[in-house]
């Protein structure tokens, strides 16, 4: 694999995924993402390496800590809309890393309201640009109003989403 990462490609390991979820309402240095997520600190600063070589995570800051410099990461999750299309095999291995993570947060659901919903259908293009437009509006709001884990009177929730035109091809 290349030396510098996609971003799908680097995204697209369940470990990894976690971390951009976790960073999305903090910055956090390398320890600290080890003691949330259970990891040793050399996992935790590998993958937060490949991350920001990918550029996913920014450098949110530097702090003294015992006579080192520790980083602190942010994921910058509004990505460049000029980027361009994936490759496949890169949003081939996105796309299970997200459904393998999924499956994993499936089994910390708590009981209370949820949706599940599932589609292949055939709509107006009207109708599918309001629902894109929704679901990235939703999105915006959990990624814009995340707080750090275990914030006193936040709860712990999932939104995963993938909607996309499909092809004619079966």
């Amino acid at each position: 694999m290349d030396e510098k990462l996609s971003l799908l490609r680097a995204a697209g390991h369940p470990l990894r995924l976690r971390m951009l979820s976790l960073l999305t309402g903090v910055e956090l240095s390398a320890a600290e993402v080890a003691r949330e997520l259970d990891l040793t600190h050399a996992n935790a600063s590998y993958h937060l390496r490949l991350l920001e070589n990918a550029g996913l995570l920014v450098i949110a800051g530097e702090e003294r800590i015992r006579g080192g410099v520790a980083k602190r990461y942010r994921y910058a999750w509004r990505q460049d809309p000029d980027a361009g299309p994936p490759s496949p095999e890169d949003d081939e291995v996105h796309t299970r890393a997200i459904a393998e993570e999924l499956v994993r947060r499936r089994r910390l659901r708590a009981d209370g309201p949820a949706i599940v919903s599932d589609a292949e259908m055939w709509v107006e293009p009207e109708i599918w640009q309001r629902v894109h437009d929704l679901v990235q509006e939703a999105s915006g709001l959990l990624h814009d109003n995340a707080r750090p884990p275990r914030t006193e009177g936040t709860i712990h929730v999932n939104l995963t989403a993938s909607a996309f035109v499909m092809g004619d091809g079966e």
